[in-house]
C-alpha cells in the first residue's frame, strides 16, 4: 500500500493590489481610448520580496476590471499574510486619483475578512500618511517608497510578534489604539541587485493595452509593457508631486530638503528587462514610464545603443524636457524605436512658466520640437491651465501655442494641487477649495475640481480646458496632418474620440 502524504497549502506571504475604477475616473473613454498600464511599483515590490525569500502574488483589479468585493473576495480566499494596496500610479497624480478605489477595496477586504492585516503605500499615502491611516480602513500606512517597509512588516508578522514600532517607514494603531509612526526607512540604494525587475509572470500581461495616440497608424496596441530606467526626479516643478514617496526616505539618508533623489537602474538592467518583455511576451509597445528619461545623456545613450544593437523594431514613448534634449540624442533615440516624446511645454507665458518654476527659454520649445520632429519623432505636448498666474488671455495663449506647435497629439490638463506638491501645501495655506474626494483630483472625472487662479475661478478653469480640447481635436490644421501622416482611420478614430464629452458637476 502507497504512503498517503496529506499536504497542506502554505500561507502566502504577500498579496500586492493593484486599485483602479477606470470607468470612475475616466467616464466613457475608459471603454476603448484609456490605456491599461501594468502597475511598475507593484512589480517592482513582488520583485523586492521575493528576492527576500517571501512568497508574493499580484491581484491587478484594475487590469482585470474587478470590483471592490470582487478584489476582497480574491484577496480572501489567497489568505496572505500581508495584503498592501499599491496607490502608485503611471503619472505621480494618478495615485491620489485611485485612493477612491484603493480605499473601497481596503474597506471590502477588512469586512469581508476582518483578521488580514491591510497596508496601504505609495504616493498619496506617503504624502499624507496620517490623514489616510485615520480615514481608510486599514492597519498600516507606509510613509516612505514602500520596499523596506513591506520586507521588515512581514518579518515581523511571520514572527507572530508585534512589535510594529520597529519596522521603519510605518504608521499603525498600539493597543490603545493611539496613532504611533517609526522613524524612516532609507531609499533603495542597489536597484541593480535588489529591484532588477519587474515581477512579470505574475502580472496579467494580456490584459494591458497602449495608449490610443502610442500606436497611431493602425498599430496593434496590445501587447504592452512599461518599465522605469530612473526613480525620482532633479526638477522642482511646484504642481508636481513625483517626490512625494522619496522625501522621508532621502531625509534618512542625509539628503538636503531642497535635493531631489534621482536613481538610475544600470542599463544593463534596462536592456534584461526589454529582452524578456520582447522574447518571452512578444512585446513591441513599450513605455519608459520615468519622470523625466531624457535627461542624462550618457544614460540614455547607453540604452539606446543596446537596442540597437539587437536589432529590435520596437515602438517607445517617453517624457522630456524642451531643455534636456540634445542634438546628439535625437536621432539615436528614434534609431532605437522611441517614436514618441511627450513635452511639459505647460504654458505660452514664461511668466506663468516661472511661477511654478518650469523655467525654459522660449525659443527652446520651438527648436526642440523642430529637431525631434525633424529626427521622424511624434511629439505629445502637455498643457496645463489655471495655474496661479493664469487668466483668460495667457490661457488663451497657451490654447494658440498648441495649435501652432500642432504636436501629433496633446495633453490639456487643468492645475491640481496633489497632495506631496509644493501646490497642495500653497493651497491649503491660501484656503483655496480642493475636491471633496479624491476621484475630484482626475482630469476626467464627473467631480473633477482644479485650482482656482488668481484671476478665475476653478468653473472657468474647468471649462476652458474642455473648450480646448474641443477646439484642438477638431482643428482642421491638426486632422489635415494626422491624414497625411497617419491615414484617415486615424482622423476617423480622433473625430470619434473628440465627440465624448464628459460630464462634469462643476462648470
Amino acid at each position: 500500500m502507497k504512503d498517503q502524504t496529506i499536504t497542506t497549502k502554505a500561507q502566502l506571504d504577500l498579496v500586492l493590489v493593484n486599485p483602479g475604477s477606470p470607468r470612475k475616473i475616466y467616464q466613457s473613454l475608459a471603454s476603448t481610448l484609456t490605456a491599461v498600464e501594468p502597475p511598475v511599483w507593484v512589480g517592482l515590490l513582488a520583485t523586492f520580496a521575493r528576492n527576500q525569500g517571501f512568497s508574493v502574488a499580484i491581484l491587478d483589479a484594475n487590469a482585470e476590471n474587478l470590483t471592490p468585493e470582487e478584489t476582497a473576495e480574491r484577496v480572501s480566499e489567497m489568505r496572505p499574510m500581508l495584503t498592501a494596496v499599491v496607490v502608485y500610479g503611471h503619472q505621480p497624480s494618478a495615485s491620489t486619483q485611485n485612493m477612491t478605489s484603493a480605499g473601497e477595496i481596503c474597506t471590502a477586504v477588512k469586512q469581508r475578512s476582518p483578521a488580514l492585516k491591510v497596508l496601504l503605500v505609495g504616493g498619496h499615502a506617503a504624502a499624507l500618511p496620517e490623514r489616510t491611516l485615520q480615514e481608510e480602513t486599514v492597519d498600516f500606512v507606509c510613509d516612505g517608497e514602500g520596499p523596506f517597509t513591506v520586507i521588515e512588516l512581514l518579518q515581523i508578522l511571520k514572527s507572530a510578534q508585534t512589535d510594529y514600532h520597529i519596522v521603519r517607514g510605518l504608521w499603525y494603531r498600539d493597543n490603545n489604539r493611539t496613532i504611533k509612526t517609526t522613524p524612516a526607512t532609507p531609499l533603495v540604494k542597489d536597484l541593480d541587485r535588489e529591484m532588477p525587475a519587474m515581477a512579470w509572470d505574475l502580472l496579467p500581461m494580456e490584459k494591458y493595452r497602449a495608449h490610443n495616440w502610442h500606436c497611431f497608424g493602425g498599430l496593434d496596441r496590445k501587447p504592452y509593457a512599461a518599465i522605469y530606467t530612473t526613480l525620482g526626479c532633479p526638477y522642482r516643478c511646484s504642481f508636481c508631486c513625483i517626490q512625494a514617496p522619496f522625501k522621508s526616505g532621502e531625509q534618512a539618508l542625509g539628503y538636503k530638503s531642497r535635493v531631489n533623489s534621482y536613481r538610475f537602474w544600470h542599463p544593463d538592467s534596462v536592456i534584461a528587462q526589454i529582452d524578456t518583455l520582447v522574447r518571452e511576451y512578444g512585446v513591441k509597445n513599450i513605455k519608459i514610464a520615468d519622470e523625466m528619461f531624457v535627461l542624462n545623456p550618457r544614460h540614455v545613450m547607453a540604452i539606446c545603443n543596446r537596442i540597437i544593437e539587437r536589432g529590435y523594431d520596437l515602438n517607445i514613448w517617453a517624457y522630456a524636457r524642451v531643455d534636456t534634449v540634445k542634438a546628439e540624442m535625437v536621432d539615436m533615440l528614434k534609431r532605437a524605436g522611441f517614436n514618441w516624446l511627450a513635452f511639459g511645454i505647460e504654458a505660452a507665458s514664461e511668466r506663468v512658466r516661472d511661477e511654478v518654476q518650469k523655467g525654459f527659454n522660449q525659443q527652446d520649445i520651438y527648436q526642440t520640437l523642430e529637431a525631434v520632429r525633424d529626427a521622424g519623432i511624434n511629439v505629445i505636448g502637455n498643457y496645463i491651465f489655471g495655474l496661479p498666474e493664469d487668466n483668460l488671455e495667457s490661457m488663451q495663449a497657451t490654447l494658440d501655442l498648441a495649435l501652432e506647435l500642432n504636436c501629433e497629439f496633446a495633453n490639456v490638463y487643468c492645475a491640481m494641487a496633489y497632495p506631496g506638491s509644493q501646490l497642495y501645501d500653497q493651497a491649503l495655506e491660501a484656503g483655496w477649495q480642493l475636491p471633496a474626494e479624491w476621484s475630484g483630483y482626475s482630469q476626467h472625472a464627473p467631480n473633477t475640481l482644479p485650482l482656482p487662479t488668481k484671476y478665475l475661478s476653478a468653473a472657468e478653469v474647468l471649462r476652458f480646458r474642455d473648450h480646448a480640447f474641443q477646439v484642438y481635436f477638431n482643428s482642421s490644421r491638426y486632422l489635415d496632418m494626422i491624414a497625411k501622416k497617419f491615414g484617415p482611420e486615424t482622423t476617423n478614430h480622433i473625430r470619434e474620440m473628440a465627440s465624448h464629452k464628459l460630464v462634469r458637476q462643476y462648470t
